[in-house]
């Protein structure tokens, strides 16, 4: 007997998309489950082996769990927006809407081919306004809050200008920038409305700042750190290089401890989670401050005996973290990244040639390329030196490329006799390593086994072991006022802007150069017509090129740029979102997608509540596994879900 596989097939596949067999209730007095795959990129013109590898085993589940008598929810939608997707249309000399909205189509068709048990009726796309409505009012939520220490939560930005304006900002717990001056509750009410702005902004879990950022000339982009591969971009293989931009960062570095506690308890692979354990890279420690001596003193090092420096008031501090002040009295130099921003203020005349020549090297390395390379030793001296805490001796201040400006505070107290890579640093340019370890040898390498470790030549440490040690040096900083305890996280605060035209547009206005956000009931605002979509190399974003993209605070409503009189029409931000934007909350959408009132209602999130079975790479465990979490828990703080 024949099977007729094409007719069989095709006959059953439209019996199921007929009946919508496949579509589930939010009301059921069916047990829930809910099977979710990691939406595609339609970045090609079809699909690839790898999608179907996934889907075919969550489909088998899905089934599976029906035929069991679950309520299942098994939806599927496309991660449209984005740089796959754009430089797809790049490639194909195409407008990204079409191309998007063809390859959607290939997809679509192929997907039902295969015969996948999909609850279509859900349907999302990324790119679609109707769902990236939502994500930008995610954004303002976001901007509209703060992080309190204190309860570990997020906030109404609104309660903490009620505290600000009785108590002033002295006793506040906040995880905020670094740079925020104390102020009483009488200054704060004296303050302009701008500056009160200005201050908020430092506050905000979504902001403004000048970000040292990957810079990808060939994409026209910035890209976090997740999307280089070998010091080139992940999508295409372009350089990639170090450059200072203003950004919309989100602070998910307030998340950091419950991103890594919430790793105990979620039911993923221990090699997914080790990845993102790794990623958020908790370290227990110190900061420490050394002060900079003033370019006038009289400084010698020919040898560590000789030298020595006049007292004179220090002109600027260097703040370092180490989770090893134990060995405080083994620094022989100081490293800072090339980008920190102390070098070029601190840079004597005669070492700046030297100094700008190494900067501008550096930055064509990306902060992946240089953590994992380990042979290339380089660097420059400033010519500057700083003054050691206890003994006041002064200390050579370095840069070099395996210190990374995004990690701690792009310092770092430079002990050869305890760390391999200040070690093979120090030999190479001939800088002392004293040796501050009790019966052990360093003239081969470091030292490094910190539980073995009997300390020495270390005054008031001397004979104590690493914990006792740490102790003590820590109390010492802490009554000179130098340092104190402290735990640091390698977690970084996202990046979230792209120079882009294939994103999110952001809710934003400017009112003199401050942004303002563009209330709800006027959402979505819509990504415009531009002629030229293509990025720039020099990061001027696409939507520079809008004639209509400006804001009209009277007809709330997006008018031609020529209207902008900066009263009552105001210019938009020009950057858009990352693709990870949208794909940070897409399952909570498949629980409600025909609502237009809400992302979803409160009786479908409770219902589904949570993900059940979830099958997608583990590429993504960094990215859009890590950045979807962080949106969960401040959504979850917010009451959102």
């Amino acid at each position: 007997m024949q099977y007729h596989f094409n007719e069989i097939e095709a006959k059953w596949q439209k019996y199921w998309a007929d009946n919508q067999t496949f579509k589930a209730e939010n009301n059921s007095e069916k047990p829930k489950y809910y099977v979710l795959d990691m939406f595609p990129y339609p970045s090609g013109a079809g699909l690839h082996v790898g999608h179907p590898l996934g889907y075919i085993a969550s489909d088998i589940y899905a089934r599976y769990k029906r035929h069991k008598g679950f309520n299942v929810l098994h939806p599927q939608g496309y991660d449209s927006f984005g740089l796959p997707a754009e430089q797809y249309a790049i490639q194909t000399g195409q407008h990204p809407a079409l191309t998007t909205e063809e390859n959607i189509k290939t997809y679509r068709r192929q997907l039902d081919q295969i015969g996948f048990s999909f609850d279509w009726s859900r349907e999302v796309r990324t790119s679609d306004p109707e769902y990236y409505k939502w994500t930008q009012w995610i954004f303002i939520q976001l901007f509209e809050s703060w992080y309190c220490k204190h309860t570990n939560k997020a906030f109404p930005i609104s309660e903490l200008e009620k505290v600000f304006a009785s108590e002033g900002n002295a006793a506040v717990e906040a995880v905020c920038d670094d740079n925020v001056e104390v102020f009483s509750a009488k200054q704060w009410n004296a303050f302009s409305d701008v500056e009160k702005q200005e201050i908020l902004l430092k506050y905000r879990l979504t902001y403004l700042a000048e970000t040292e950022v990957n810079w990808c000339p060939a994409l026209g982009t910035v890209l976090a750190n997740d999307e280089i591969v070998n010091g080139v971009s992940e999508r295409g293989g372009h350089p990639v290089i170090r450059k200072k931009m203003t950004q919309w960062s989100m602070r998910i570095s307030a998340y950091a401890t419950r991103l890594l506690q919430g790793l105990d308890t979620i039911d993923w692979t221990e090699s997914l989670k080790e990845s993102q354990r790794n990623w958020i890279g908790k370290s227990v420690g110190a900061s420490v401050t050394f002060n900079v001596m003033a370019s006038e003193t009289k400084q010698s090092t020919k040898n560590e005996k000789e030298c020595h420096a006049e007292p004179v008031e220090a002109s600027h501090k260097i703040e370092v973290f180490t989770t090893r002040p134990d060995t405080i009295f083994g620094v022989s130099f100081m490293t800072l990244a090339p980008e920190h921003e102390l070098v070029l203020k601190i840079t004597t005349p005669d070492q700046k040639a030297e100094v700008e020549a190494y900067i501008q090297a550096t930055a064509k390395r990306s902060e992946r390329d240089r953590m994992a390379d380990v042979k290339t030793i380089s660097g420059a001296f400033t010519g500057a030196y700083a003054e050691h805490p206890f003994t006041k001796k002064p200390i050579p201040i370095w840069i070099g490329d395996y210190v990374l400006a995004g990690y701690g505070t792009g310092a770092v107290m430079s002990v050869p006799c305890g760390d391999q890579r200040d070690y093979d640093f120090a030999k190479h340019f001939n800088i002392p390593i004293p040796n501050i370890f009790e019966g052990v040898d360093i003239s081969e390498e470091a030292f490094s086994d910190k539980d073995n470790t009997v300390i020495s030549n270390s005054d008031f440490l001397n004979g104590m072991n690493y914990k006792k040690a740490t102790k003590r040096a820590i109390f010492e900083l802490e009554q000179i006022g130098q340092g104190q305890g402290k735990t640091n996280y390698r977690l970084r605060d996202a990046v979230f802007s792209r120079q882009r035209y294939w994103g999110e547009p952001f809710p934003v206005y400017y009112v003199n150069g401050l942004p303002q956000m563009i209330d709800k009931a006027h959402l979505p605002i819509r990504l415009p017509e531009v002629e030229k979509y293509l990025p720039t190399e020099t990061g001027e974003p696409p939507l520079g090129r809008a004639d209509v993209w400006a804001w009209c605070t009277e007809t709330n409503s997006v008018v031609a740029n020529k209207k902008v009189n900066n009263t009552t029409v105001f210019p938009l931000e020009l950057n858009t979102m990352p693709g990870w934007a949208g794909s940070s909350w897409y399952f909570f959408r498949y629980m409600d997608a025909q609502n237009n009132q809400e992302f979803a209602s409160e009786e479908a999130l409770k219902y589904w509540e949570n993900v059940d079975l979830y099958i997608g790479g583990s590429e993504h465990a960094t990215g859009h596994l890590l950045y979807s979490r962080f949106w969960v828990k401040f959504m979850k703080d917010r009451g959102f879900v």
